[in-house]
C-alpha cells in the first residue's frame, strides 16, 4: 500500500482498509487473550495442571507478550487511519508527520499502561507515570520537532521550490517533512534545517538571481 498514494477513491479506499485492519487487530487481540486466559486453562488443566504450570508463572509475561505485539499493531493501524483520514483535506507530509505524533503518543501509553497493569494498584499508578515521564524526555525532541513540522506544513509558510532565507540559510526549498525543511544552497549543498528551529524565526521569500 502506497504511503502516497493520490485520487479521492483511493484515499477512500485506504481509509476503509486501515479501519478494517483497526477493528481486525482488536478483535484478533480480544480473541487470543481470551483463549489464553480463559479457554486453554478449562481445556488443558485437567490433563497437564495447564493452569498451575503455565499460567500460574509465566501468566504475566504471557500477556505482556500478548500486549506488546497486539498493541503495537493497534497502534500502527490507528496511525494508518488518521493518516488516510487526513489526507481527504491535507497532503502527504502534513498527514505523515500527524501519523509519526499518535504512533509515539500510542506507543508511549501502551508501555505506560502495560507498566501500570504489571505493578498494580498504587505502585503501577506509580510505575505507569514513572515510565510516561521518562518516555516523555526521550521522545521531546522527536515530538517537538514533529509537532513544528506539522505546524509548518499547516500554514505553509512557504512551499517546495521556493527561494528563501531561513535561520540564515539562503537556497531552493527541495522538501519539506516533519522533522526537517530541505534547502539547496546555491553552492549546491544540501542543509537539513530542524523544523523546531524554524518556527518563531523570520522566513524571506527572496527572488533568486537570473
Amino acid at each position: 500500500m502506497s504511503s502516497s498514494g493520490g485520487g479521492t477513491e483511493n484515499i477512500a479506499r485506504n481509509i476503509s482498509t486501515s479501519l478494517a485492519w483497526l477493528i481486525v487487530w482488536i478483535a484478533v487481540y480480544m480473541i487470543v487473550a481470551a483463549i489464553v486466559n480463559s479457554v486453554l486453562p478449562q481445556v488443558l488443566s485437567p490433563i497437564f495442571n495447564y493452569r498451575e504450570l503455565v499460567l500460574k508463572p509465566y501468566g504475566v509475561y504471557i500477556n505482556i507478550v500478548l500486549a506488546l505485539i497486539f498493541g503495537y499493531m493497534i497502534v500502527k493501524s490507528f496511525a494508518n487511519f488518521m493518516y488516510w483520514s487526513m489526507r481527504v483535506r491535507y497532503p502527504h507530509q502534513t498527514a505523515a508527520a500527524i501519523r509519526s505524533i499518535v504512533t509515539i503518543l500510542g506507543i508511549g501509553a501502551l508501555l505506560a499502561s502495560i507498566a501500570g497493569g504489571v505493578a498494580g494498584g498504587a505502585a503501577g499508578v506509580a510505575l505507569g507515570g514513572f515510565l510516561a515521564l521518562v518516555i516523555g524526555f526521550a521522545s521531546q525532541q522527536v515530538l517537538g520537532q514533529a509537532v513544528a513540522g506539522m505546524f509548518i506544513l499547516l500554514t505553509r509558510p512557504f512551499k517546495i521550490g521556493d527561494y528563501v532565507n531561513i535561520v540564515g540559510e539562503q537556497g531552493t526549498v527541495e522538501d519539506i517533512t516533519a522533522l526537517f525543511t530541505y534547502v539547496r544552497k546555491d553552492d549546491n549543498t544540501l542543509v537539513l534545517i530542524p523544523s523546531a528551529s524554524i518556527i518563531g524565526n523570520k522566513i524571506y521569500h527572496l527572488k533568486k538571481a537570473q
